[in-house]
């Protein structure tokens, strides 16, 4: 493999002054020679990225996996499930590890279905852990490959952050939150699974912690997830109440439920509040058409869900020109990492979500995200800036051989086609 050659990169990066599109960084503009993939090595975590045991849901997955090329170089990644895990790992043994994005249409046109949300998730994983080797590569933070720094930092919104002491309000914890350096303090519906629900009641409780955290965290100091619990007709009540009382929020997470996104031409028409969705999406087709008729202000989708950084940054852009922002889901914090090198290279309106106060450490990770003062910080380690101790996790699978589905057809000029 080529070693790094910082003359060459910037003769190939440089470029006249003016606006331009978003563009991968190629290997070749980065100086590097091909470099292989011969192993990649699947690890399990047991608990989610809220400490739930047993992986409870797929696309909350935590799993680590590592990609290892013939010089060496090891990526980090994170997600999935073993049997798509598998799927998709097998066709990058023996493919060049720095052609990022033809690793990524590989994957996702390599079998006679495209991949859904589930396959998604371990195919994004394995992005992730690409453009980590990528970064390592060059010596260079994933954020400097994605145009270098748009922000100093990204602001968050802590879910679950702790009451100050047993006895406090709703209105106590969201002004800790906000005097700890968070932007938002974030509250939810979380009637949980199995309950008899009265959904008046259920709205107005959710109503009076609109206006106690409107009084403590002042405007946009606060936003509330409806978790789509609520039919819309409560939620549209809820959000006329929330509206009628002059109450600010700094967004309105998943009003409905999100099989029918044409349903939300409907709540877009009853509500001027702003509009977060898209955790529980895939990739861009999933959310395309929420962003382009303009019916969310924040999309919720996130890493790896969407299909890794490769795909993350392409909804960035489709966002950008809709003027609509990203307000990316938590689903673990290697993918956490991932979102703070690619948001830091946008310029798009951001927020993060945090799990608590963000002090909580995995025994696994030595380096993980850099989080202070209710931000998260970009750093300057090569590419994600994770490290991982695998003596703390458990092999369930190791891949060297390579398979494919189907054999993939391409253009004359060396891309993709469908087979």
């Amino acid at each position: 493999m080529t070693l790094w050659n910082r003359r060459r990169t910037l003769a190939h990066l440089g470029c006249a002054g003016g606006a331009a599109l978003w563009l991968t960084p190629s290997a070749d503009a980065l100086g590097l020679g091909a470099d292989k993939i011969k192993v990649i090595r699947y690890y399990a975590n047991p608990g989610d990225a809220q400490g739930r045991q047993g992986q409870p849901m797929v696309n909350q997955s935590t799993n680590v996996v590592i990609i290892e090329t013939e010089s060496g170089l090891k990526g980090i990644g994170e997600g999935g499930e073993p049997r798509t895990m598998e799927e998709c790992a097998a066709m990058l043994i023996g493919q060049d590890a720095l052609r990022s994005e033809n690793m990524w249409q590989r994957m996702m046109r390599g079998y006679f279905y495209p991949a859904g949300r589930e396959k998604i998730h371990s195919l994004g994983a394995l992005d992730l852990a690409l453009w980590d080797l990528k970064g390592k590569a060059a010596g260079w933070p994933v954020w400097q490959l994605l145009g270098g720094k748009s922000r100093d930092y990204v602001e968050l919104y802590a879910t679950a952050f702790p009451r100050p002491s047993a006895g406090a309000s709703i209105g106590d914890t969201a002004r800790a939150c906000r005097d700890a350096g968070f932007r938002v303090y974030r509250s939810a519906a979380d009637i949980g699974g199995g309950r008899e629900v009265d959904r008046f009641a259920l709205v107005r409780r959710m109503y009076e912690d609109c206006a106690a955290m409107q009084k403590a965290a002042g405007d946009g100091g606060w936003a509330l997830d409806f978790h789509t619990e609520l039919d819309p007709p409560d939620a549209m009540r809820l959000c006329q109440m929330i509206e009628d009382a002059q109450l600010a929020p700094y967004f309105c997470e998943d009003l409905i439920r999100s099989e029918n996104v044409d349903a939300y031409e409907t709540m877009r028409q009853h509500t001027k509040l702003p509009i977060a969705v898209g955790e529980q999406f895939g990739y861009k087709w999933d959310v395309n058409k929420l962003i382009e008729r303009q019916l969310i202000d924040y999309a919720r989708v996130t890493l790896p869900n969407v299909g890794g950084i490769s795909e993350f940054m392409k909804i960035v852009a489709l966002a950008e020109i809709h003027y609509v922002g990203m307000i990316p889901h938590f689903t673990g914090p290697i993918a956490e990492a991932a979102l703070v090198n690619c948001l830091t290279a946008t310029s798009v309106p951001a927020l993060m979500e945090m799990l608590g106060n963000g002090q909580r450490t995995w025994p696994y990770l030595p380096k993980v995200y850099d989080f202070k003062d209710g931000k998260l910080w970009p750093n300057t380690r090569p590419g994600l800036g994770v490290e991982v101790d695998v003596s703390k996790l458990t092999k369930i699978g190791e891949y060297a051989t390579y398979r494919a589905g189907m054999a993939l057809n391409h253009r004359p000029d060396g891309s993709f086609t469908n087979w």
